[in-house]
């Protein structure tokens, strides 16, 4: 069985605590297990952004501060872009355009091996601080920005508003329909909006309606090509309708955008052995390892490399380019 992300998430992060709120302010914050279990992360990562001075380290964050890392997320899910380079971007565009929070006031966007982010009508590289027009969206709205001015950066900015409060109403069962009709409400707005699809994908998988769940993580991966989460989830609905072939694809194409996503490793490496090639199966199996060497997961990865090393015969190359068959 393919491990869905949020079933891994709550299974790495042990307990999950309760929202606490602030009593001085009567803001809702979220702790730190809140947030791995609401944005399907792993702790791993929440150090990793906190090293790269992209968030501070905190025991409980705010509803803004938990906007900031599900962008930071879909960032992991879709570029090649190190935490590093990110901060660095962002630095920039701080002093650049004098934002406060670029990652919340702008939408960041990969071009080529740089991060620059789309706004009011234009695509600025802040290391650079060339600006240059929008024309990625192909119905005018890149002209509607220029003469509205912010009309569209207030629909934006409604939009992440609307979203952050589905995937808060997503903790509680009796909120779940709520949450349904925010999701839906936003792709009337927007029809394209990958993470929507995704969370009401995921409240369909969860649900056993997976016809609905895949239809939607499909419209996610139309909608950007390089949201490697959006076939990653793909993957384990097609892999529940037993469409081992398709959810195979599904998992290549995840790992061919961001070939450190472990868990699509993972899964790929278990549709390989079910179709009976060990051997492929093998390479994931390793690099799974690698990117996550701790954990019952990793612990399982590699029982299963020692299986086929034991029963297949490899042919391994060495470093001087010589072949040696190494038997099981």
């Amino acid at each position: 069985m393919a491990r869905a992300w949020h079933a891994y998430s709550e299974k790495s992060i042990g307990c999950i605590s309760k929202t606490v709120a602030n009593r001085d302010t009567n803001v809702t914050r979220y702790s730190r297990q809140d947030v791995l279990r609401i944005l399907h992360l792993h702790t791993r990562q929440l150090v990793a952004w906190e090293r790269a001075g992209l968030i501070s380290s905190l025991e409980h964050y705010s509803f803004e501060e938990l906007g900031q890392l599900r962008t930071l997320r879909d960032l992991q899910a879709t570029t090649r872009i190190s935490a590093k380079s990110i901060r660095a971007s962002v630095d920039a565009m701080q002093r650049v355009a004098g934002m406060r929070n670029p990652l919340l006031e702008a939408s960041a966007v990969r071009r080529g091996s740089r991060l620059t982010f789309r706004h009011a009508g234009a695509l600025m590289d802040p290391l650079t601080q060339q600006l240059a027009f929008d024309f990625e969206s192909s119905d005018g709205r890149q002209l509607q920005v220029v003469r509205a001015g912010g009309s569209l950066a207030q629909q934006a900015a409604e939009v992440q508003e609307m979203f952050l409060r589905a995937v808060q109403m997503e903790e509680s069962p009796e909120t779940i329909p709520g949450a349904i009709l925010l999701y839906e409400q936003i792709l009337a707005i927007r029809p394209e909006h990958a993470p929507t699809l995704i969370n009401l994908g995921t409240i369909h998988y969860n649900l056993r309606k997976y016809g609905q769940a895949e239809s939607l993580y499909r419209r996610a991966t139309l909608a950007d090509p390089e949201y490697a989460l959006a076939f990653f989830d793909l993957g384990n609905v097609l892999d529940e309708m037993q469409q081992l072939n398709e959810a195979t694809v599904a998992y290549q194409k995840a790992v061919s955008l961001v070939p450190q996503y472990a868990d699509a490793h993972y899964n790929l490496a278990l549709a390989y052995e079910r179709q009976g090639h060990k051997r492929r199966a093998l390479r994931h199996w390793l690099t799974y390892v690698r990117l996550d060497p701790v954990g019952p997961w990793a612990s399982h990865a590699k029982d299963q490399a020692r299986k086929i090393l034991k029963t297949e015969k490899l042919s391994i190359v060495s470093r001087r380019g010589r072949l040696t068959k190494v038997a099981g």
